[in-house]
C-alpha cells in the first residue's frame, strides 16, 4: 500500500520518522499492511487517487471539487502554529513589511501570488475574503501563479508580487527551518477559518482499517516518547473528521461566484 504525507516539508527528516511510528503501530497485531516508508509523490491528484492508498495529506479545496466519492476522510491533525485553532486553520496574508498596506483593502490594483488555483490555503479562501471587495469582478491587477507556497512567499519578498495567502502551518515551517523564505516579509491579515488538510484513504478501505488508522493516529499524538517529533512538525493531536466536515471549502467558492467574483 501507499502512504505518503507530501503537504508539510520543511523538516522531511522528522515527518518521516513520525511516519515510522504510525507504520509499526500499524504493523502490530493484529496487523494491517503499512510501508516503513513514506513516498513523496509529485502528481498529488493521482496519488490521492490511487486504489492502494493507505493514507495521505489532501488539500480541502481538491477534496470537495474532484475527490468526492474517491477516497474516504481519516481526519486531520491539529497544529500547534498562529492561525490554528483544534483541527481549523486560517491562510495568513503576507506582504513585504515595508509595504505601507495595513489593510486588504489597501492591496486593490496590486499583484498576487498564489500556488495554484486548485489550493484551498492559496486561492480559494483568498477569492472569498477578496469577493466582497472587489468591483465588477476585479480586485488584483495581475497574478503569478508559482506552483508553492514558498515560491509565492519569494515572490512577494523579491518584489514580484505584492501579497500572497500563505497555509499557516507552511509559513510556521518556513519561519524555523528557512528563515530566508520569509526575509523581510510580515502577515498583514488572515482568511476565515476552514478545516485543515484532510488525512485521506482509498474509497476502498473497510471500516476496520478506518478505525485502525484513527486509533494509531490519535496514539501518535499522545504517545510520550514522540513527543520532540511532534514539536518539530507543529503537531499536537489528532481528530477524526468526515467529508461533510470539509463543506465550508465548498462554501467559500459558492459564496465567492454568488458575487460574481470567480477568480483572483
Amino acid at each position: 500500500m501507499i502512504s505518503a504525507l507530501p503537504m508539510y516539508h520543511s523538516n522531511p527528516s522528522r515527518v518521516a520518522e513520525f511516519w515510522l511510528a504510525i507504520s509499526e503501530k500499524l504493523r502490530a497485531p493484529p496487523g494491517f499492511d503499512a510501508p516503513s516508508e513514506l513516498v513523496w509523490p509529485g502528481d498529488l491528484l493521482k496519488h490521492w487517487q490511487s486504489k492502494d492508498l493507505l493514507i495521505s495529506q489532501a488539500c480541502g479545496y481538491p477534496l470537495v471539487t474532484e475527490l468526492k466519492d474517491r477516497v474516504r476522510v481519516i481526519g486531520a491533525f491539529h497544529y500547534r502554529v498562529p492561525g490554528c485553532v483544534g483541527h481549523m486553520c486560517r491562510s495568513q496574508l503576507v506582504v513585504r513589511d515595508n509595504d505601507l498596506a495595513t489593510t486588504l483593502s489597501d492591496l486593490r490594483g496590486r499583484r498576487v501570488a498564489y500556488n495554484g488555483t486548485d489550493s484551498q490555503s492559496g486561492y480559494n479562501s483568498l477569492r472569498a475574503l477578496v469577493a466582497p471587495l472587489a468591483s465588477n469582478g476585479i480586485f488584483f491587477e495581475n497574478r503569478l501563479e508559482t506552483g508553492s507556497h514558498q515560491k509565492s512567499v519569494i515572490a512577494v519578498r523579491d518584489g514580484l508580487a505584492d501579497i500572497a495567502s500563505i497555509d499557516c502551518v507552511s509559513l510556521a515551517g518556513f519561519m524555523k527551518y528557512a528563515p530566508e523564505v520569509v526575509q523581510n516579509i510580515r502577515v498583514l491579515g488572515q482568511s476565515a477559518p476552514y478545516p485543515g488538510l484532510p488525512l485521506i484513504t482509498s474509497a476502498d478501505t473497510s471500516e476496520e482499517l478506518l478505525a485502525a488508522l484513527r486509533a494509531v493516529l490519535k496514539w501518535v499524538t499522545h504517545e510520550p516518547g514522540l513527543a520532540q517529533v511532534r514539536d518539530d512538525i507543529f503537531i499536537s493531536n489528532f481528530e477524526p473528521l468526515e467529508f461533510s466536515d470539509y463543506q465550508i471549502c465548498a462554501a467559500m467558492r459558492d459564496r465567492a461566484f454568488q458575487l460574481r467574483y470567480p477568480r483572483l
